[in-house]
């Protein structure tokens, strides 16, 4: 008897997991909302995996760049892989682009977000999108500083919706942070996890706190160099030269900086200020504003912490 109990047990649990299985959505057609080089990345990425891509931007010379820009990132990627013209044509094949987010949503299974960062212009285009996407689609932010709560609350999906962040260069880095808000429920979160496997990615679970893993780690740090400059304890290329030779690490503070730009990284900070203004790991630095306020933002304008010709 005890025997028929564990072997009906094992079946009812086999069972469970095969429906558990079943129950997440296995993503094939995904829409990547935004052109710029985050946006193609992740297109990239998805079409080359085998998924059908739609890459959406405001204007067909914005798309035409970033196919572009994926036609020749493929030809780097397929040189290092020693794959053909075989690779880069069934990919492209996989990818089309759209100027019209409401109409390719339809029929989409993931909705990828990676436009500009900002609170209200991501909520007005999940909000919209909401309206015509399928039940069954998830949506996704791949902000670096927002919350995803928030950007999940415009929409009425709250557990079909989570944070996928790639970071920059998206065919490059294998590091994918899955965000799971209290309100996304398992199956959506499995769903990503597998999407992220799927595109060749490792993913990494976090819960949606500021700056998730890694900018949470790594802006703080980033400031601190900051604030060890503004007191004259040292000057930014000692602190750079101390980071990369004492820690290993491939860039300094202050070269790091200058490479994701002073106005994204100023953006961050601040944003974490409003939400933790005690923290004083997320101090704003005078320094930091003035440079912006210059328009120095970096290796993009050709000056930032350092100059570049």
């Amino acid at each position: 008897m005890a025997f028929a109990t564990r072997r009906f047990v094992r079946a009812a649990s086999s069972s469970s997991s095969s429906s558990a299985a079943a129950a997440k959505l296995l993503v094939k057609h995904v829409t990547v909302i935004g052109g710029g080089l985050m946006g193609a990345g992740i297109a990239q990425i998805a079409a080359a995996s085998g998924h059908t891509v739609v890459l959406v931007d405001q204007s067909d010379e914005i798309l035409k760049k970033s196919t572009k820009g994926i036609e020749e990132s493929l030809k780097r990627v397929t040189k290092k892989k020693f794959a053909g013209a075989e690779f880069i044509e069934k990919t492209l094949k996989n990818l089309t682009t759209s100027t019209d987010a409401v109409a390719v949503v339809h029929s989409t299974d993931l909705v990828i977000e990676a436009i500009v960062e900002n609170q209200e212009i991501k909520n007005e285009l999940f909000k919209r999108l909401d309206k015509f996407a399928p039940e069954h689609t998830i949506f996704a932010s791949n902000t670096s500083s927002l919350q995803i709560t928030q950007l999940a609350n415009s929409t009425t999906r709250q557990d079909r919706f989570g944070g996928l962040h790639f970071f920059n260069p998206v065919p490059m880095m294998k590091l994918v942070e899955v965000i799971k808000t209290p309100m996304t429920s398992q199956k959506t979160f499995e769903s990503l996890m597998d999407f992220s496997k799927a595109v060749g990615k490792s993913p990494v679970s976090c819960k949606d706190t500021p700056g998730f893993i890694v900018n949470r780690l790594l802006v703080p740090y980033m400031m601190e160099a900051v604030r060890l400059f503004e007191r004259g304890d040292a000057s930014k290329e000692d602190i750079d030269v101390a980071m990369k030779l004492g820690a290993g690490y491939p860039m300094g503070p202050f070269e790091l900086l200058d490479y994701v730009g002073l106005d994204t990284s100023k953006y961050i900070i601040d944003g974490w200020h409003v939400l933790e203004p005690n923290n004083p790991l997320f101090a704003p630095s005078p320094l930091l504003d003035k440079l912006v306020a210059e328009k120095k933002l970096g290796k993009k304008t050709g000056e930032g912490f350092y100059k570049y010709k």
